[in-house]
């Protein structure tokens, strides 16, 4: 069966997407970059070990604890701090879901990779179809700004850092567009998947 990686930009509805995918097909797996990266940031002690290295230790608190929220501040403020933080991080994650990819296509499952930074990693390679999951420029700010309190130029800053979506729209074998409600978004999950179950040909 194939792996189908799911991408897009910050903001543009990638998780909704992915849990309409989920209730749509039960049986799939689906890898969760952001998770690994969470469970990796809470118990991977090498991860940890570079990320103090890098960043300091004012970043953890009196137990050893990671401060995620303080992290992701430092990250969010600064893109070379965001790279270094990639860099620590991404290559466990790759290896990870790769494994998990090859695995899978062995057998009967349909396997789906939610992975933020698909194409900035090479991470395409390894997937038989990538979704893009976009929206317009002012609404991915809104949301955005909704979602982390941060102010229009911060949020736009952010999003400016990221490879633009529309050169992941170019290179997409599906695009999602997310500008409207959260049932436009099932209809495109419903449609897609039941083009790769076969019952639209």
């Amino acid at each position: 069966m194939p792996a189908i990686g799911i991408t897009g930009g910050i903001s543009t509805g990638k998780t909704t997407f992915v849990n309409c995918l989920r209730e749509l097909l039960p049986e799939a797996k689906f890898f969760d970059a952001d998770a690994m990266a969470r469970e990796l940031t809470h118990h991977d002690q090498a991860v940890l070990a570079e990320i103090r290295e890098k960043f300091g230790n004012d970043i953890f608190d009196a137990n050893g604890q990671l401060n995620r929220s303080s992290l992701r501040a430092m990250v969010f403020q600064a893109l070379e701090k965001r790279r270094e933080l990639e860099q620590i991080l991404h290559p466990p994650i790759r290896q990870h879901w790769s494994r998990e990819a090859e695995k899978h296509r062995q057998s009967n499952d349909y396997f789906f990779a939610d992975i933020p930074l698909l194409y900035e990693t090479g991470g395409e390679k390894l997937c038989d179809r990538v979704v893009v999951v976009a929206c317009s420029e002012e609404i991915q700010v809104e949301r955005l700004m909704k979602r982390t309190g941060l102010d229009r130029d911060s949020a736009t800053a952010i999003i400016a850092a990221q490879m633009s979506l529309t050169e992941k729209v170019k290179r997409a074998d599906h695009v999602v567009w997310n500008n409207g409600p959260q049932g436009l978004l099932a209809a495109q999950a419903q449609f897609l998947g039941n083009l790769w179950t076969g019952k639209i040909r």
